[in-house]
């Protein structure tokens, strides 16, 4: 499991994109969007490198990982 800060998400329609962004990754079993802390606990076995890429090919800024 990890957690990313991701910067740009306002709404829930911006959870939504993250969350399916990151859910059609084959190593992430499940995302979960916090749009208060703009924070993004991925579940599963995928590198850090891949939810980055996922995340900012959706339109949004990684900004650090926890």
């Amino acid at each position: 499991m990890q957690t990313v800060k991701v910067e740009g998400m306002t709404c829930g329609h911006c959870a939504q994109t993250v969350t399916k962004a990151l859910e059609a990754l084959p190593a992430v079993e499940r995302a979960l969007v916090d749009l208060k802390t703009g924070e993004v606990v991925v579940e599963g076995t995928a590198e850090l490198g891949a939810i980055r890429k996922a995340i900012e090919d959706a339109g949004y800024e990684v900004r650090d990982a926890a």
